[in-house]
């Protein structure tokens, strides 16, 4: 990558034994947006706190718009815009009030009413903050992030509780980020929101990164994998990893390809019957795959 806003090299955080963040290594590019997914307690709420500079790491190096975040300057906090999990502002503000509170702690502010408009709260800017939806407070966190005028922004979990109208609403937004040239680092729990916003992306499990790249090379190299239960005569018995196909249907073999329409094992020659067949599944125990059909 020619040109980096945020690179790392074996960052580590450790609690004592524990080692929420193992060594990870990334860089994100100037203008591009970034997504960092994993389930809770991965490590990606300590891993942005320390490119925020508001956590030390145990170890490694890191550098946010070249500079070493543990060692912030006050320049350097006026490049980096911050949406949080979490924001409780002034209730009785109105959004306009809020907004240019906040616009006062930068040496060079956008105009208020423009990032008002942004974020797309031009009809609520004289609204107090306590009568908005929680995606309109939402809204006013995003804009409070950006009214210093930022080259990056971290957003960490915008979209989390929102319904799905709001979150289309949030996607548009933050695309509206990237049209400015911002570099935007999401974190998110939702797959679908980083195919959608993300340039590319990071999956973090257990404090490591198990995969990088865009996401529509990811679903290739990770590959679709389930596992099928089903239950013989009162007995119990679980198939092995079976390959996901995009369908709406499945087939069962013994690590065979069944043909046909019905499904039948190759390998045994048998085929479902009775609770066997309305349930898909083979009866000799075992593996079972998805195979492709229209509906």
């Amino acid at each position: 990558m020619s040109e980096a806003a945020i690179s790392v090299s074996g960052l580590r955080k450790s609690y004592g034994e524990h080692e929420a963040v193992a060594g990870i290594d990334f860089e994100v590019g100037v203008g591009e947006v970034f997504g960092f997914l994993g389930p809770n307690g991965a490590g990606k709420t300590t891993t942005i706190e320390i490119l925020e500079g508001y956590r030390e790491r145990s170890d490694g190096e890191v550098a946010v718009l070249g500079v070493d975040p543990g060692q912030p300057t006050r320049e350097w906090r006026a490049r980096v815009g911050l949406v949080l999990q979490e924001c409780e502002l002034d209730p009785l503000l109105t959004v306009r009030e809020a907004v240019a509170l906040f616009a006062t702690f930068y040496p060079a502010p956008r105009p208020v009413d423009a990032t008002v408009d942004l974020v797309g709260l031009a009809e609520k800017r004289d609204e107090r903050i306590g009568s908005l939806s929680g995606g309109q407070k939402r809204r006013v966190d995003v804009a409070i992030g950006l009214i210093g005028d930022p080259d990056l922004i971290f957003l960490d979990e915008p979209t989390t509780g929102f319904d799905p109208t709001a979150r289309r609403e949030a996607w548009t937004m933050i695309e509206g980020l990237k049209e400015l040239g911002k570099t935007v680092f999401l974190t998110t729990h939702y797959m679908d929101e980083a195919e959608h916003l993300a340039d590319r992306v990071a999956i973090l499990r257990e404090g490591r990164i198990v995969a990088e790249g865009p996401m529509s090379e990811l679903g290739a190299s990770l590959g679709r994998h389930t596992v099928i239960g089903f239950r013989l005569n009162g007995g119990s018995r679980t198939c092995g990893r079976a390959s996901r196909r995009r369908s709406t249907s499945t087939a069962a073999s013994c690590g065979s390809r069944p043909s046909g329409r019905r499904p039948t094992c190759t390998a045994c020659s048998t085929s479902p019957s009775g609770a066997a067949r309305r349930s898909r599944t083979s009866r000799c125990g075992g593996r079972a795959s998805r195979t492709s059909s229209s509906t």
